[in-house]
């Protein structure tokens, strides 16, 4: 719910900025001026609220797609640095920047270089990232320090050292401060940051703090985290959540050769069940174990540095005790010293690939889904004020259809994805209904030398308008239900799914609608009023179940059509042809547009809802369509009808202008250009 929370709050910023703040914010226009105290109270409030969310701000497990891997490559100082490399399936790795640093360690730390990098996904949203603050070449004894750094993107950082000894009082025989990584505590709420420290003579001891809410410090003197209780030394500690319990991977450092494992079920209890045996299935010398999770999968992934050979050894379990080695499929173009490993989205891959280039050899990215999280029922038209493709989806995701506000998406490419924000909040900008936000359609139209946009929506079963000056909005809504009855004639069904339609052969605009039943209707000038003298029915077969799509190509109007239920893997799309708007619709033999790919697994089902876009000046066409989530969807029951996701692909004509049948794919289509 962060991203709703930030975008609630985006909205209700640009709002406030403009005079005459609707009424539906609590905000009122005073003799010309904003009411900024009023205004500060809210902003501060909605933050309030913010901050209270963004301890969820996880992307879902379906959209992760590929791997981030950050390493150090040697013991000179130059190599002492942080490098990344990415995968797809978490086995084949390519390097990024031509395996040269992505951060400068001399800008970074105090010592010149770092080693060790540990990378996490924060709750907030943010990337944290801890390394060594060290130079091997002054020797193993030689540092005091660790860096922390912290990224809302994983491009742009920021980075503060914490020296321990400085820092906190009793610390003048610390040695070394090794390997510190992080994770979030959630009992404590807060970030731990762990690490191994050796002080005089003794062993070395895993302690643990608390950053502070910044990530630029120590809010506290750290304290014991684990400790054999053999009384050898630990280092390299990595610790995984699993099952509620807390798995400890750690290296024995000078009693010993190899990785043991500890568990608990409090982190800071100091009560440990430790196993006996070693975890690295290879005799040589090892460190720097790092565990990361297979995406869409059970499977978990043991990889450590073979630091004497020069190599990572691989090995993969599914209960983090017993492991094979998977060494034979495991392939990397750079040689990584102790790095970690995070799996990734594939925006957040893009957006490492823009900045630092795309390795040669890495494989095509799939771009279906285009939207990351759960979306549906997707509106689609392309903006000539602003030469960009603007998406209108059902935010979905919520119990039972249960959604409540919209959000808009734009892209110059089809492919690449901008989320611009919501754009209409029930419980905040509609007067007559807070509930069931589903399947808009949207138009840009150019009135009096001035583009305006008009957004038709689905909320409780009722049709309603809202107008704006930008296709991001806000939208103003017009006030009352634009169609809240049946047509004449209609005893069943739904008053949902609108469709938007501009006639090019007369300039006349119509509104489809309707669930078991197609009505259309003329819409006076004002676009937010039907003609309804000129309402008819005009359901094509006993296909028809929803979700009307009509667009015009080569003087033929086709009408598409969702046929079955959501909730159903057999969710489909038909079509019809006509010679005018408003029908007659001629149905072909042959009319299904797209449908379920059950085969390879993991399948493609409930392909459906659908609009079209053209791309301008071009015969060049594509459909845009929900489909049950991947992988999970076909396992969810009756929820996979509302956690659904936006795909797109080619739609293709034949010499005598009828469909061809879509194969709804993964890979979906390329960028187009602009």
């Amino acid at each position: 719910m962060f991203w709703i929370q930030y975008l609630l709050l985006k909205n209700y910023i640009i709002r406030a900025e403009s005079d005459g703040y609707r009424k539906s914010s609590g905000l009122q226009k005073t003799s010309g001026k904003k009411d900024m105290t009023r205004l500060q109270i809210y902003i501060a409030g909605v933050l309030t609220l913010l901050a209270f969310n963004t301890l969820n701000a996880q992307p879902l497990e379906k959209d992760l797609e590929a791997y981030l891997f950050a390493y150090f490559t040697g013991n000179s100082v130059e190599e002492e640095a942080i490098h990344f490399g990415v995968s797809l399936d978490g086995y084949n790795f390519y390097v990024l920047n031509d395996n040269q640093p992505v951060l400068d360690s001399k800008k970074i730390s105090s010592t010149g270089g770092v080693r060790d990098p540990h990378i996490l996904r924060g709750k907030d949203g943010n990337f944290y990232m801890v390394v060594t603050d060290m130079t091997s070449h002054l020797g193993w004894s030689s540092n005091r320090a660790m860096v922390l750094l912290k990224s809302p993107d994983l491009v742009n950082w920021t980075s503060s050292v914490v020296n321990i000894q400085n820092r906190f009082e009793g610390h003048e025989d610390l040695k070394r401060v090794w390997a510190p990584q992080t994770i979030y505590d959630e009992e404590a709420g807060k970030y731990m940051i762990y690490f191994s420290m050796k002080h005089g003579d003794e062993s070395d001891i895993i302690y643990y703090a608390y950053a502070n809410e910044d990530f630029t410090s120590l809010e506290s003197e750290p304290k014991q985290l684990f400790f054999p209780s053999n009384g050898k030394s630990c280092i390299d500690g990595d610790i995984v959540l699993k099952d509620d319990v807390y798995h400890l991977f750690y290296k024995t450092e000078g009693h010993g050769n190899g990785i043991k494992l500890a568990t608990t079920t409090d982190l800071t209890s100091g009560k440990w069940e430790e196993s006996p045996d070693y975890k690295q299935q290879t005799s040589e010398a090892v460190e720097g174990s790092g565990v990361f999770k297979l995406n869409q999968s059970n499977e978990y992934i043991l990889m450590y540095d073979v630091y004497m050979q020069g190599s990572y050894q691989f090995t993969k379990t599914t209960d983090l005790r017993n492991f094979e080695v998977v060494d034979h499929e495991i392939s990397m173009d750079f040689h990584p010293r102790h790095g970690s490993v995070l799996p990734i989205t594939r925006s957040e891959l893009k957006r490492l690939l823009n900045e630092w280039g795309t390795p040669g050899d890495l494989p095509e990215i799939n771009n279906n889904p285009v939207l990351e999280g759960y979306y549906a029922d997707p509106e689609i038209f392309y903006s000539h004020k602003d030469e960009k493709y603007y998406l209108y989806p059902t935010s979905d995701g919520f119990d039972s259809w249960s959604g409540y506000y919209f959000q808009t998406f734009s892209s110059e490419d089809l492919v690449n994805w901008t989320n611009e924000g919501i754009i209409l909040n029930l419980k905040e900008d509609v007067s007559w209904t807070d509930r069931n936000a589903w399947a808009p359609t949207a138009m840009e139209k150019k009135i009096d030398g001035e583009y305006k946009y008009f957004y038709y929506f689905t909320a409780a079963q009722q049709i309603g308008v809202a107008v704006a000056d930008e296709p991001t909005g806000p939208f103003t809504d017009s006030g009352q239900p634009l169609i809240d009855y049946k047509p004449e004639g209609v005893q069943g069904g739904q008053e949902i799914d609108p469709d938007v339609f501009t006639d090019p052969q007369t300039g006349k605009t119509y509104l489809y609608w309707g669930n078991g039943y197609l009505a259309v209707a003329e819409l006076n000038d004002d676009m937010i009023s039907l003609k309804k003298e000129t309402i008819q029915v005009m359901t094509p077969d006993n296909t028809f179940r929803e979700g009307v799509e009509v667009f015009y190509r080569n003087g033929k109007y086709y009408f598409m059509w969702s046929e079955n239920d959501t909730r159903s893997p057999d969710y489909r799309v038909r079509y019809a042809t006509a010679d005018s708007p408003l029908g007659p619709l001629q149905i072909p033999e042959e009319n299904l547009v797209i449908a379920k790919k059950p085969e390879p697994e993991p399948g493609i089902y409930g392909t459906g809802h659908n609009s079209v876009i053209k791309v301008p000046g071009k015969d060049e066409w594509y459909i845009v369509y929900h489909r049950f989530s991947v992988p999970e969807g076909i396992n969810m029951g009756r929820a996979a009808g509302f956690h659904r996701e936006v795909a797109i692909d080619p739609l293709k004509f034949d010499e005598k202008q009828r469909i061809l049948q879509v194969k709804p794919t993964y890979k979906g289509i390329q960028a187009i250009p602009n």
